[in-house]
């Protein structure tokens, strides 16, 4: 029998755990393989250059790959799978299938999990990033994309909804307002295949700066990263970052940060100093273990990106 599934509210209540979880040490994959994850800030080309999506198919291993598609966040995955799919076949790929990943129920099956435990790649479409953890969240469909990422070290991308579940602090709902404001977003529990970052998107198309400095407020242990439209950071685990399509990455580190938080009420204004910001766009690289002749000139940055590439624990 299928167990029941928590509700939102206890769902929000295991998300304060999660939170409690991840201030202590984390133990990190001890993989050797290096898996890799696409991020996309939402709105990826899919009539012209298409670039992220072409990258998707490199990383997963070319055209031959056993592409993926999870479309559990989308309330139209009928619509949205048959875009992707015509888009991915005229693009070369020959092995493209979507998940029957429609529900919590959906989850416990093993075909599912079968078929999850054989892809070179997976695909997270957008939607609603609550309602694609609800389905998820601790079922042997969530512990398969863990394995095929640690242990196999294959590509996961998402967009969206996709992306945004990609931490395990993940943004679950919250405007961004005009002035930075205090707890203006709230957290739920993500897929945790990025350990130390909040990932937010559409982001300066929807002017979420607000948003995500808001979310870095609440928690200033983790990296704030923003990605634009139609634009991907790819995190090869351990090793490097690197931003592909037409916008940019922004990333805050707070670690060092002072604020008010404590002191004020919700929805009262932040006071944030000594935040620092790195603004990387389309055509950045960086391997935190090569050697650059401006390291020092950039070792704020190198250090916030040795967190960011630090993957989360295997949940197995």
């Amino acid at each position: 029998m299928t167990p029941n599934f928590i509700t939102r509210r206890n769902f929000a209540q295991l998300s304060v755990a999660a939170g409690l979880f991840s201030i202590l040490p984390p133990s990190y994959s001890k993989s050797n393989v290096n898996g890799k994850l696409l991020i996309i800030g939402g709105a990826e080309d899919r009539l012209n250059e298409r670039v992220i999506l072409k990258k998707f198919i490199e990383l997963s291993g070319g055209n031959q790959a056993k592409l993926k598609f999870i479309l559990a966040a989308s309330s139209e995955p009928s619509s949205v799978w048959s875009s992707y799919s015509n888009v991915f076949k005229n693009l070369g790929a020959t092995n493209v299938e979507p998940i029957a990943l429609l529900s919590r129920e959906d989850a416990y099956n093993p075909d599912v999990v079968s078929n999850l435990l054989t892809a070179d790649g997976i695909f997270m479409t957008g939607g609603d990033q609550s309602r694609l953890m609800a389905e998820l969240w601790e079922t042997p469909a969530f512990r398969a994309i863990h394995q095929v990422f640690h242990l196999n070290g294959i590509c996961i991308a998402g967009t969206s909804a996709g992306a945004a579940v990609m931490s395990r602090q993940m943004i679950a709902q919250g405007q961004a307002p005009i002035i930075t404001e205090k707890d203006v977003v709230s957290f739920d529990i993500g897929l945790g295949l990025v350990s130390m970052a909040i990932i937010d998107q559409h982001f300066s198309q929807r002017r979420r700066l607000t948003r995500l400095l808001s979310a870095l407020a609440q928690r200033p242990d983790l990296l704030g990263v923003g990605i634009d439209e139609n634009t991907g950071l790819v995190i090869t685990v351990n090793e490097s970052i690197e931003v592909i399509g037409d916008g940019s990455v922004t990333i805050l580190d707070g670690r060092e940060m002072i604020s008010n938080y404590e002191e004020i009420e919700a929805q009262e204004k932040l006071e944030l100093l000594g935040v620092k910001m790195h603004l990387l766009p389309s055509g950045s690289s960086y391997n935190v273990n090569a050697y650059r002749a401006d390291e020092k000139r950039v070792a704020s940055l190198l250090n916030a990106i040795k967190y960011l590439v630090l993957p989360g624990p295997a949940r197995i």
